[in-house]
């Protein structure tokens, strides 16, 4: 009798407990971290990113699940547009082109040109 009660709680620790497919989910943002909200998917299958980079200057991020995700890239006159699609927990963690990347890299084009404008004057 041990021998079953032993057998059936392994076999019930090894049953899949059933649970959806979690993403993260927001409305448009300009901050990725503004979308760490958790949502439940049910049946919907992918996790959905989607990054509008205006003028390299900020982006407008916004997540969630999905049943029919197509990844694409669009390149328009001030921006473009990306979505990124996934399947596993949580796996939207990130947005590309944030807004801190996109300010970082022009502080540091900045402080770039004004080195090589000081040093070329002593």
């Amino acid at each position: 009798m041990k021998a079953f009660l032993v057998l059936l709680l392994g076999a019930l620790l090894c049953l899949d407990s059933g649970s959806s497919l979690q993403c993260y989910s927001c409305s448009p943002q300009i901050s990725n971290s503004k979308c760490m909200k958790k949502e439940e998917c049910g049946t919907k299958t992918a996790c959905k990113t989607e990054v509008i980079r205006l003028a390299g200057l900020f982006s407008i991020i916004s997540k969630g699940c999905d049943s029919s995700c197509a990844e694409s890239f669009s390149d328009f006159n001030v921006g473009n547009r990306n979505i990124s699609c996934c399947s596993t927990d949580l796996c939207n963690v990130n947005a590309a082109g944030s807004v801190r990347s996109s300010y970082g890299l022009a502080g540091g084009i900045a402080a770039g040109v004004l080195w090589a404008a000081l040093s070329n004057k002593f």
